[in-house]
């Protein structure tokens, strides 16, 4: 096998547009009415578009479709699992992407959860520090005989606690924060270092009813509060055993999902640009599980447009860590 077979180019720091969407409510509608979808997040000026993966579709088959249908439109998964392909096949994956698309591709990739990987997939779930970080470096010294891409994508883990922030940046180019409140954000930023990117992903509710937008965040955030990972981190941030109950505590519904008016939200997003965030993956939320908040975007838009460039001005400007 020839040495430049296991090679792959140096990924370069993205300058990243400052907002995104979280696509996940796009597993809900058929593939068509996606790709429209994701044509209107660019026309508003969305840059990036964020997509899940767990039982739907193959992150990187509904990524070809939304580039496809868009111009330059950023695409990323948010998370793939490391336990849905192999490292190799994750490699030969990103490749394809970003040769056919280039620099339109962020490979977010992540451990999941102990529950999902042995209960949906049949797998073992190991530590996940040590099980990432061989991946990692599977993926690294991956083989790849077909056309490369000019430029690798980069890669981004979905990370939380100090560990996995560390791996973000020593053996990946960043971070994929979920379920974080600021607080979060500017730590992250301290632990990763200047260089590393981060991009957190924002929960909101556009309603001014604070108590009805309580209740559609708590329908959400509910499903992770009992997943052990998030806890342990939001407990680092003085949350206890009563505010992970029935769907969350005020404060702790407060902290993690911006609600109230258009203002309101759009402070919330600036506060993670504030702290540090290179990009923040926006993901409204609504009383129907499967609905698609369009409306919710369309909202926010102008707002964003206006604070777009303070935001990429801070971006181009030097940072120095916390």
């Amino acid at each position: 096998m020839r040495g430049d077979e296991l090679t792959a180019p140096e990924p370069a720091r993205p300058r990243l547009p400052p907002f995104g969407v979280r696509g996940r409510a796009l597993d809900f509608v058929p593939t068509a009415v996606a790709k429209d979808i994701a044509v209107e997040w660019e026309d508003l000026g969305y840059g990036v578009v964020w997509l899940p993966e767990m039982a739907g579709r193959d992150v990187f088959v509904h990524l070809t479709h939304l580039l496809t249908a868009t111009r330059s439109m950023i695409g990323a998964t948010g998370i793939a699992s490391m336990w849905a392909r192999d490292a190799v096949a994750m490699s030969c994956a990103a490749n394809a992407l970003a040769e056919a698309f280039p620099s339109r591709l962020i490979v977010g990739i992540g451990v999941s959860h102990k529950n999902l990987v042995e209960k949906v997939r049949g797998g073992s779930y190991g530590s996940p520090l040590a099980s990432l970080t061989e991946y990692l470096a599977a993926m690294a010294a991956a083989p790849y005989r077909a056309v490369r891409p000019t430029q690798a994508a980069p890669r981004v883990i979905g990370a939380l606690g100090p560990k996995m922030l560390a791996l973000a940046s020593q053996h990946a180019d960043g971070a994929h924060p979920y379920l974080v409140p600021p607080e979060h954000t500017s730590r992250a930023r301290s632990i990763m270092g200047t260089r590393a990117l981060l991009c957190p992903d924002q929960m909101v509710v556009i309603e001014r009813d604070r108590g009805a937008a309580r209740e559609i965040a708590r329908r959400r955030i509910g499903v992770y509060l009992s997943q052990p990972n998030y806890v342990r981190n939001l407990r680092g941030f003085g949350y206890d055993d009563e505010d992970f109950q029935g769907g969350g505590s005020e404060r702790l519904v407060d902290a993690l999902v911006a609600t109230g008016s258009v203002d309101d939200v759009v402070r919330r997003i600036r506060e993670h640009l504030d702290a540090g965030a290179d990009h923040v993956s926006i993901q409204p939320l609504t009383s129907q599980p499967r609905g698609v908040p369009l409306g919710q975007w369309r909202e926010l838009a102008p707002a964003l447009r206006e604070l777009a460039p303070m935001a990429r001005r801070d971006q181009h400007e030097p940072r120095s860590a916390a």
